[in-house]
């Protein structure tokens, strides 16, 4: 676990009272990971959730506390929230980033932040103007197993890195009903953030793009899968899949000049799950277990303690625009 994280059950130092967090919308990721996992997060307390329907937002608060709230923009005027959670769909996340930034509350907002390099300037240029924090929420990221790994590798467990690889995968429904109806799910470049976000953290800044692309569309979507290579100012380079119309798969690896790695369930890995890394070296395969954390509770920790603790807002707002530039890239060589 990384040092800014905070560990679930930790005892709340009595002189720092709780974040007030506000819900803008009631999302499936808000009620299967985010909400239960603020629940183990002392420095966090959510006082309201909103929907577009009361009803809806009553059934959120009935389950995690706060109160329900109809319309986001009510849950804004609120004085009893200083920051919030935005889990709407991509193409919402910068408007509603701004209208909260505009009513003075910091943001977490789910990933990917912004469709467009222009809308997320934008929306990191009036946070700082404001004096606020705005965070994209890769919870992967937050994660002791990859920290973990990191370590292996830096400490020369296989030699010099030549490659990373990863590839991000959910078997989705068709995106619409057999009569026509559209449904609601993961678009390509929430999938697509993973692996690249992954290849930021593993090779660092200045990652170019040597190539990319995106399958046409089909019953699953307008980009149903695509892919991507990567080259890192040393040479490394990193190869990357996602989609939307595959069998499940979740994981990355590092080749090196002594040996390789593989981690499996990277990315949605649930909080009471072992990881394990497979490492193969000089001939030898072996595997070792990897410690479970709370990667979302993990995160909500390190958002609040920037808020209350008044921390640098800097390098997650750089984050936000170093992972918007490189999709761009990727988007541009894919002929978008």
């Amino acid at each position: 676990m990384s040092a800014d994280a905070v560990r679930p059950h930790a005892v709340r130092p009595h002189a720092v009272r709780p974040l007030r967090l506000g819900v803008l919308g009631c999302a499936d990721i808000a009620r299967r990971r985010m909400l239960p996992s603020l629940e183990r997060q002392p420095l966090v307390e959510v006082t309201a959730v909103a929907s577009r329907t009361s009803e809806k937002a009553r059934q959120f608060t009935d389950l995690f506390g706060g109160t329900p709230v109809e319309g986001y923009e009510r849950l804004l005027e609120r004085d009893d929230v200083d920051a919030v959670y935005i889990p709407l769909p991509p193409e919402m996340h910068v408007e509603w980033t701004l209208r909260a930034l505009a009513a003075g509350k910091h943001v977490l907002c789910e990933k990917p932040f912004a469709t467009s390099l222009a809308d997320a300037e934008k929306a990191v240029a009036f946070a700082r103007e404001r004096g606020l924090l705005l965070m994209e929420g890769f919870m992967f990221l937050h994660h002791s197993q990859h920290a973990r790994v990191r370590e292996l590798v830096a400490d020369g467990l296989i030699g010099e890195v030549q490659l990373f690889s990863s590839e991000f995968g959910i078997p989705l429904r068709p995106a619409a009903e057999p009569g026509g109806t559209p449904r609601r799910a993961s678009t390509l470049p929430e999938v697509a953030a993973y692996p690249i976000r992954a290849a930021q953290l593993f090779l660092g800044p200045g990652l170019r793009v040597a190539g990319a692309q995106e399958r046409p569309a089909s019953a699953y979507g307008p980009s149903p899968a695509g892919s991507a290579l990567l080259v890192s100012p040393s040479g490394a380079a990193a190869q990357l899949a996602y989609g939307v119309e595959h069998a499940y798969i979740s994981g990355y690896g590092l080749w090196g000049s002594r040996g390789r790695l593989r981690l499996e369930r990277a990315f949605s890995t649930p909080d009471d799950f072992t990881p394990v890394l497979k490492v193969e070296r000089d001939g030898e395969v072996s595997e070792m277990a990897l410690d479970k954390d709370h990667h979302f509770t993990n995160i909500a920790g390190v958002f609040a303690r920037a808020v209350l603790h008044g921390e640098d807002f800097a390098p997650h707002a750089e984050a936000i625009l170093d992972h918007a530039r490189l999709v761009e890239e990727v988007e541009r060589a894919a002929g978008r």
